[in-house]
């Protein structure tokens, strides 16, 4: 007798968004089936990698983090475009941490500006990420929405403090948002039906649920984004029925084991090695969770992932 795979049936989808504009928009989501479970269903669309660009030169990066990109960060315009251009980023993410207000304190327009100029010299996608200052971050997105109304920008990290403020720029606008909650499922469900209840169509929201780099909170994070497929999937719960995106890279490369030279720690190995392979591994995790955008930092990191996703995807 023939061995048979035994294979669950699924009564939901994941929807689908499209991030960006014009003919380097992507699409994302829409999978019947648990990740990479093609043997179930089906994932008609791959999952995504933004490139992240800082908007100011950045600080306690470790050496290999920084070497692909030394010559333009201090200009975040040069930087995206070599992004594109250099390393093929099908998407970009701009991390707005010079508006911190515990930090440079960038003034509103001053940020507004540099997004605007990455905006119009890139044809990818752009992610447009706040400094996590819930009034600042509003602020700031909200006129970022109104300057790039016509981009289609991804806004984030969106959440309960700020959603109604940065969610009506977005309706206003026509841009996603990144709805983002403390990893916890029932947080990020509840967020989603608050932007639903102001009127952001859920094909302009993609979920953020927060994650931490490996060996520092991961499997939460693992788990709340398995339950959140398991509902979306197999409860038919619609209000977790959306993509996932996780901004995994400054989680990574700030942990000691990223960071720390092999001589004062000669057991951790090639330190030259080890912030890559970290973020690589972290990614996948993340893919097998059920992410649909991954933001990272190192390009030979994204290398491997897209590598391991050729495989997976045409097995």
């Amino acid at each position: 007798m023939a061995f048979e795979v035994p294979k669950l049936s699924y009564t939901g989808k994941i929807k689908e968004t499209v991030l960006g504009k014009g003919d380097r928009a992507l699409k994302v989501g829409g999978e019947t089936s648990y990740p990479f479970h093609l043997f179930e269903g089906q994932m008609p669309n791959r999952p995504r990698i933004a490139m992240e660009v800082y908007d100011c030169p950045p600080e306690e990066w470790p050496e290999i983090a920084l070497e692909p990109f030394k010559d333009v960060v201090n200009d975040p315009v040069a930087w995206a475009k070599m992004c594109v251009d250099r390393y093929g980023a099908e998407m970009v993410a701009l991390q707005l941490v010079s508006i911190d207000p515990n930090g440079l304190d960038r003034p509103v327009e001053e940020a507004v500006k540099v997004v605007k100029k990455v905006a119009d010299a890139i044809d990818v996608p752009l992610i447009v990420w706040g400094c996590g200052n819930d009034a600042k971050d509003a602020e700031v997105l909200r006129r970022v929405a109104e300057v790039c109304e016509d981009k289609n920008l991804i806004l984030g990290p969106v959440v309960e403090a700020n959603y109604k403020q940065i969610g009506a720029s977005a309706i206003a606008y026509r841009h996603t948002v990144a709805a983002s909650t403390p990893i916890d499922i029932n947080l990020a469900k509840q967020l989603n039906i608050l932007l639903g209840d102001l009127g952001v169509p859920e094909e302009l929201i993609i979920v953020d649920p927060t994650t931490g780099g490996l060996g520092y909170g991961m499997e939460y994070t693992y788990s709340v984004m398995e339950r959140d497929r398991v509902a979306a999937l197999t409860q038919q719960d619609e209000k977790l029925q959306l993509p996932i995106i996780c901004n995994l890279a400054r989680e990574v490369w700030k942990t000691k084991e990223a960071k720390i030279k092999q001589e004062e720690d000669p057991k951790l190995g090639d330190e030259r090695k080890r912030g890559i392979i970290m973020e690589a591994v972290t990614a996948m995790v993340l893919l097998l969770a059920g992410a649909d955008v991954l933001i990272m930092r190192h390009p030979e990191a994204i290398s491997l992932v897209n590598e391991m996703l050729d495989e997976l995807l045409a097995s």
